[in-house]
């Protein structure tokens, strides 16, 4: 690489790191007004995704929400029906980048729950039943989403409306989940289904039987992280 495109490389990438810095929505900025709350500390990446009806959307504090992240909350920034509260985020949540967290009704996401990218979350759908009308012009019922604090929903996960996640629950890369995922299990699968539940006294229990892993405490964890064990 000669000066002349050493050059040009640096001053790109000192415009990026200028843009993603002072792109970002953060509290106190115009657009972060806009919310019905952006808690301290929370930052969504620029560039930002598309985002409307964001007087009912309520995000918690120490927020991480990455690139082209979807917030929407109604059926378009037209939408004069949209609930007060459509879309809740809790406090230190991270949202992987070009996620999509769309509400009609509900989505509600507890605290310390993470994102992995292209997350896709809906509380509607659209009918069919109608033979004569386009699918997209057939309006789903609104069914609310609660996902429960401590979880992790993995890469490219669908969650579609009716479902309720439980606390501590993983959900594993590109599954679709629909109903009831119950605290401290393991869903995986399209459909996603519980591959693996926490038994106390015995551990994460497969639920064909086959292993049994062990349950460790966030002491036994970093201990192990640090080579101690």
């Amino acid at each position: 690489m000669n000066p002349y495109e050493r050059l040009c490389n640096r001053v790109v990438l000192a415009v990026n790191r200028w843009l993603h810095h002072h792109g970002a929505v953060r509290p106190g900025t115009r657009h972060g007004d806009t919310f019905g709350r952006l808690g301290e500390g929370t930052w969504i990446s620029h560039p930002i995704g598309t985002q409307y009806g964001l007087g009912s959307v309520f995000v918690g504090e120490d927020c991480l929400i990455g690139q082209y992240t979807v917030l929407a909350v109604g059926y378009g920034p037209q939408d004069d029906n949209r609930p007060a509260k459509g879309l809740e985020i809790g406090d230190r949540c991270v949202i992987g980048a070009r996620s999509i967290l769309t509400a009609h009704s509900s989505i509600t996401i507890g605290d310390d729950v993470w994102f992995g990218q292209n997350v896709f979350v809906s509380d509607a759908s659209h009918g069919y039943q109608d033979p004569e009308t386009p699918i997209g012009d057939q309006l789903g019922d609104h069914q609310p989403v609660s996902i429960g604090s401590g979880s992790w929903i993995g890469h490219g996960a669908v969650i579609l409306p009716g479902t309720t996640i439980g606390r501590q629950v993983v959900i594993g890369a590109g599954s679709v989940v629909r109903g009831t995922i119950p605290d401290h299990s393991v869903a995986a699968g399209v459909p996603a289904k519980v591959v693996r539940r926490l038994e106390p006294g015995t551990g994460w229990v497969a639920t064909n039987g086959s292993d049994v892993k062990p349950a460790w405490t966030a002491a036994e964890v970093a201990a192990r992280m640090a080579g101690e064990a």
